[in-house]
């Protein structure tokens, strides 16, 4: 017995028991179909004439074209289903070798950035190692050379003759850069033609006569006049002294670059130069203003007066040089040095100013160490601007104060006093307040507000977690928290 449909759109019992066992030929209206093809079969007698034969045969057969109608969904449902599952692959087969294009790119892109770090990392670490490296040979060779002067000065003092030999020395300087030229450079260049293009820092046409004279006459005299009082500085003074008095120099570059070449004036390199000249005076006043050691303080003074001026007018003609430009200046004063200040010695030696007794006389290793040092000074000097910070080098630089302070109280030659002490700290803090770049204000405004910025993330966070915690424990102790509006 048939039962009558039901609200809920299932026709019987037997469609609610397919459908609920999840029958895989079923489909809505399966049941009545099934009952209609029963009904509609009809049995007639032996030898009787059964009307519309064809018809009750196929109505027969209806039960078997159910089921393969009723296996058509079926079919259709695994082809969708096989088709669907393929068509799911595919998708996702296509979708990867999206993916796979578009994030081998972005995988090639991190690669890259995280080679660049590494790289730049590097380079950073290898700079820092040669930066500390090149301090410490900077500052031992500077110390070196002071103290090898006061060494010399026990048994021949002619300072003018010391300066002119060791000037000479410098003519090794493009050689020695040549040589390493051809130990490092892959193309190798002969050495008329490398001397020829380090020779454009004197111009486009390169080092004439008329620029040999011009250029190098006022450059070979400071240099000459630099060395020279800074020599006589330390026969009155002790190398300590001298050696933090030269360190104003840094002061003296400031004020003349600012008077002649106008460059921007700042507030704390003024602050620096008056530390520089405030130490000068407490130096002069350290020994009570004796005469000896004003004088040397003078001669220290006009050292680092003519050392800055050097600096400024170099800036001003001739610019910027890389490291064979100056080795090919450097060697070109040495140069004219021995031309045409060769004369300066012999009169000093005929007038009995700087008189020795014979050549083989004469200190030949102190004055030989004192010069390689001076000349391994200006080598370090000029390799560490390409190896290494520029900032480095003046750093090495300062620090030849203490390390001359050190070989002082071993030799037990100074007594330190509290205004001594107090001058020599002054000076070195005005010349590291000179490192400082032109834009360190915006620099440690940036630093701090970034500190700030940090902080205030991580005191959100923090109150983000506290309430996060709280509402936890609130939903375990079964209470509800509401937010106030």
């Amino acid at each position: 017995m048939d039962v009558k449909a039901a609200p809920n759109g299932v026709a019987t019992i037997e469609d609610r028991i397919l459908r609920i066992t999840g029958y895989y030929g079923y489909y809505p209206g399966y049941s009545s179909q099934k009952s209609t093809s029963r009904s509609s079969v009809t049995r007639c007698k032996p030898g009787s004439n059964c009307p519309s034969s064809h018809s009750s045969i196929s109505r027969q057969l209806s039960p078997l074209s159910v089921t393969e109608d009723s296996s058509a969904p079926i079919l259709e449902l695994q082809s969708r289903g096989s088709s669907g599952v393929c068509g799911h692959r595919v998708e996702r087969q296509s979708r990867s070798g999206d993916d796979g294009t578009q994030t081998h790119p972005e995988s090639n892109s991190q690669e890259n950035r995280l080679k660049a770090r590494c790289l730049s990392c590097t380079s950073v670490v290898l700079k820092a190692i040669w930066g500390l490296l090149i301090i410490l040979s900077v500052s031992s060779s500077w110390v070196g050379t002071t103290q090898i002067v006061k060494i010399t000065y026990k048994n021949f003092y002619c300072p003018f003759f010391m300066t002119w030999f060791s000037t000479n020395w410098n003519i090794m300087f493009f050689p020695i850069y040549y040589s390493g030229h051809l130990a490092t450079a892959q193309e190798k260049q002969s050495p008329m033609k490398k001397f020829r293009e380090c020779s454009r820092i004197f111009g486009e046409d390169g080092l004439t006569l008329k620029l040999f004279l011009k250029r190098t006459a006022p450059f070979s005299i400071l240099w000459t006049l630099t060395n020279y009082l800074y020599l006589l500085a330390l026969k009155k003074l002790t190398a300590t002294d001298v050696s933090a008095l030269f360190c104003c120099n840094k002061a003296f570059v400031f004020l003349l670059s600012w008077i002649v070449l106008k460059d921007r004036f700042m507030g704390v390199r003024i602050v620096a130069a008056i530390m520089a000249i405030t130490g000068i005076v407490m130096m002069a006043y350290a020994d009570n203003f004796h005469a000896d050691s004003i004088i040397g303080v003078a001669f220290a003074v006009g050292s680092a007066s003519t050392s800055a001026l050097y600096k400024v007018l170099f800036k001003m003609f001739l610019g910027s040089a890389n490291f064979g430009e100056a080795a090919h200046f450097v060697t070109t004063l040495a140069f004219f040095n021995l031309i045409f200040i060769s004369f300066t010695p012999i009169i000093l030696y005929f007038t009995k100013v700087e008189h020795w007794s014979s050549f083989a006389a004469l200190p030949w290793g102190c004055l030989c160490g004192m010069a390689g040092l001076w000349l391994a000074f200006n080598i370090l000097v000029n390799v560490g601007v390409v190896l290494t910070y520029p900032i480095l080098i003046s750093i090495g630089t300062v620090l030849s104060v203490p390390g001359n302070a050190a070989v002082d109280l071993l030799k037990q030659e100074v007594i330190f006093n509290v205004v001594r002490l107090a001058a020599t700290i002054v000076i070195c803090i005005g010349f590291l307040l000179m490192l400082l770049p032109e834009e360190w204000d915006e620099v440690t405004l940036r630093f701090i507000n970034s500190l700030k910025e940090k902080k205030s993330e991580e005191h959100v966070e923090d109150l983000a977690d506290v309430s996060v915690h709280l509402r936890s424990r609130s939903r375990a102790n079964g209470t509800v928290s509401i937010p106030l509006a």
